[in-house]
């Protein structure tokens, strides 16, 4: 009786492991994508952001979720710093096995790029507190996206000159990878309409590229 008890016992554990083991094959890949409005999608339909191609772009075993804020700062002192805003918090909910962070193009404004000397340490700062996540994700920055008009008051100069030379000192400091957004859509000029935001091209230009770099790094 005492066997056959322990192996019923033993058969339903087997029977439990085996089935949550299976949930666990199954379970999506889970990529939170952090950013501004070239993330969150400017000027598109929700289907046309970057994070809703990456989606397409990675298949069923993904889950993407878009977590870009328009006119979003790194910068915590900022004009719209992403540190206060609902979607920074429901990005840590989330628990992501992926981050990707697209952030700069709203720093590089006068006003907000006067605190430029808190941009790195701002930036280290976001990283580790992603990584330091129960879900313990992965993280990679980008470059943000060339800036082919001053609209809004954003500097492609500081872009190009400041904030891509800074985010290389971010990665070393970090430890993390860098997305080159910037090479992709450089002299791309015809899928930017109003200088700033990438068209619907040039946003699956950029799922393309984000898709590659994070399925190439697992």
């Amino acid at each position: 009786m005492k066997k056959t008890f322990n192996l019923m016992i033993a058969t339903v554990f087997f029977v439990y492991s085996i089935a949550t083991f299976a949930d666990l094959a199954v379970a999506p890949i889970k990529v939170a994508c952090v950013g501004d409005s070239i993330t969150y999608g400017g000027g598109l339909s929700d289907k046309k952001s970057y994070p809703a191609q990456l989606r397409v772009a990675l298949g069923d075993k993904w889950a993407v979720e878009n977590f870009g804020v328009s006119g979003a700062t790194l910068l915590k002192n900022g004009d719209k710093p992403y540190w206060n805003l609902d979607r920074y918090q429901e990005a840590f909910k989330y628990q992501p096995n992926i981050v990707v962070i697209e952030l700069g193009t709203n720093d590089s404004k006068a006003w907000n790029w006067v605190h430029k000397s808190e941009y790195v340490s701002n930036y280290v700062e976001l990283i580790k507190r992603f990584q330091n996540l129960e879900s313990k994700p992965t993280v990679w920055i980008s470059y943000p996206v060339p800036a082919y008009s001053s609209a809004w008051g954003i500097s492609g100069e500081v872009i190009t000159n400041e904030i891509v030379p800074m985010i290389n000192e971010v990665a070393k400091m970090a430890d993390v990878k860098i997305i080159d957004l910037y090479s992709v859509l450089s002299g791309r000029n015809e899928f930017f309409p109003d200088g700033i935001h990438p068209d619907a091209v040039g946003s699956k230009l950029i799922a393309a590229t984000v898709a590659t770099a994070i399925s190439e790094g697992l």
